[in-house]
């Protein structure tokens, strides 16, 4: 599913406009975006929550060269699914 299937199934469930589904799934995740982009956690019942990881600074190698090269340490993304979310996926 991409973001105009997203767009289109909240439309059809939440009976609006594709216009306003499409606002308002920019603007959630504009939200979750931004608490990230602050560090923060968010927490969706039922569903699971994102969060962000620090990676550190490492040495790592160039493949075709073999020259050390630094890799900078950058902050991710995480993502764990609820319990409800797995227990879905797996039919229980």
């Amino acid at each position: 599913m991409n973001k105009l299937e997203l767009v289109d199934a909240v439309a059809r469930e939440a009976e609006m406009t594709k216009t306003a589904a499409g606002a308002a799934v920019d603007a959630a995740l504009a939200a979750i975006a931004g608490a990230l982009a602050k560090g923060e956690e968010v927490r969706l019942a039922g569903f699971g929550a994102f969060s962000v990881s620090e990676r550190a600074a490492t040495t790592g190698r160039n493949p075709s060269t073999g020259a050390e090269i630094q890799i900078p340490a950058s902050r991710n993304a995480r993502f764990k699914a609820s319990a409800t979310l797995k227990a879905s996926l797996n039919g229980k």
